[in-house]
């Protein structure tokens, strides 16, 4: 036992990343104590209390963490591509790049539900959840604005969470199918097939149930001189 520990702000940092990296080491939350972190942050099991009164609350500031890292992450993708599209693009590989560097993490935040509140109101986890999204919004927003995508902006990044969210969550769930070989090939094709997909239904006034007669030979090769127009420019 140290004899002098941190203090306030410095102590809560400490107990954070120790509670972040024990919750790593297990793979998950099962095994975690407020006693196991204070041995390994070096203070008693009360110095933790004053700053968070049980298991769940710490769990929740560390997931808390990790939401603020996931939507910079994003944002900083959103303002190094000047186009639009590319950086809606740009922040999707962020995101899933994110959820496979922090697995763990990832499933305590989007694989399992969220804690609930007794006042009914959002919970820091949902503010936190809400003002990534939001920024989702705003990046489909810029591309309906530059007339990339067609509708409501809100809609559409649901939609786009929606592929992103089982895209990590595929990979990392090891799933008893097999996973890809190349998996920065297989984020890349997911975006750009996403991407394009939505750029084209969002222009349909209605969704066609695609079957083998709804793609004649005609169609088909309207979609081969598409790609050769997007390939070449």
């Amino acid at each position: 036992m140290r004899a002098n520990p941190g203090q306030g702000v410095l102590l809560r940092e400490e107990i954070l990343l120790a509670a972040e990296r024990l919750l790593i080491e297990a793979g998950g939350d099962a095994g975690l104590t407020l006693r196991s972190v204070a041995q390994r942050v070096g203070v008693t099991t009360p110095s933790l209390y004053r700053h968070f009164p049980d298991k769940a609350s710490l769990v929740g500031a560390v997931c808390l963490r990790v939401w603020d890292e996931l939507t910079d992450s994003m944002q900083r993708a959103f303002r190094q591509n000047e186009d639009p599209f590319q950086a809606l693009r740009d922040a999707g590989r962020a995101y899933v790049q994110f959820g496979l560097e922090h697995p763990v993490q990832y499933r305590l935040l989007l694989m399992r539900p969220g804690p609930q509140t007794t006042d009914g109101r959002p919970s820091a986890q949902d503010e936190a959840a809400l003002a990534c999204f939001r920024s989702v919004v705003e990046a489909v927003n810029h591309c309906v604005t530059a007339g990339v995508l067609r509708g409501d902006p809100e809609t559409i990044a649901q939609s786009l969470w929606v592929t992103v969210h089982g895209c990590v969550s595929m990979l990392i769930s090891m799933p008893p199918f097999p996973v890809p070989r190349d998996v920065d090939a297989f984020i890349d094709f997911t975006m750009r097939a996403t991407g394009l997909g939505t750029a084209l239904v969002s222009r349909l006034p209605v969704v066609p149930t695609l079957t083998e007669s709804a793609l004649p030979s005609q169609f088909l090769a309207r979609l081969d001189n598409l790609a050769a127009i997007l390939t070449s420019g």
